[in-house]
């Protein structure tokens, strides 16, 4: 499900908000900065996401059909320091991917009401990585040869991805 174009969300209802709100419930458990729809097995346009250092303020909500546009992405080599990226899909591994510096979500809130975020540095991050999420995309695909050979041997040698392997946000800690 997670290499998947996720469906749009039609019917906004009891049953979304009780999602968006187990959704944040798992997010902040994990702890993450965003999750996505497909990430829990429901393959709808949705994530949800919490990022406090933003320097606009804190920035939480959930997105419904986002539509994303970015500035272009800086070329060379991803600074492992500054650029690495994490994934709840890929837990307890973090790599180097250059991401584009602004991004502008358009989408809907719970009651279907449009809204538009601007998002600078880590923030546009966190929208590229979640919407990339939505179109069937994980940031380890996104890698630079050297480093998705790395992921692959992480991802291989925990066995993620294989049926009967999970972990429990906020029970299991991945990154001890």
């Amino acid at each position: 499900m997670l290499h998947e174009p996720a469906a749009p969300v039609v019917t906004f209802d009891d049953e979304l908000r009780t999602l968006v709100a187990d959704m944040f419930e798992t997010m902040d458990a994990a702890p993450g900065v965003g999750l996505a729809g497909p990430q829990v097995g429901v393959p709808l346009r949705l994530f949800v996401y919490s990022y406090e250092h933003d320097p606009d303020g804190p920035q939480r909500g959930v997105a419904i059909n986002p539509t994303l546009w970015i500035t272009p992405t800086p070329t060379g080599e991803a600074d492992e320091d500054a650029e690495s990226e994490g994934c709840l899909s890929v837990p307890g591994e973090r790599f180097p991917l250059r991401r584009a510096p602004r991004a502008r979500l358009d989408a809907v809130d719970l009651e279907g009401k449009p809204f538009t975020l601007d998002a600078r540095g880590w923030f546009a991050r966190v929208l590229q990585h979640e919407t990339d999420h939505l179109d069937g995309v994980l940031y380890v695909d996104r890698l630079d040869f050297l480093n998705q050979r790395r992921a692959t041997k992480a991802i291989k040698g925990n066995k993620w991805g294989r049926p009967g392997n999970s972990w429990t946000p906020g029970v299991d800690d991945l990154e001890a």
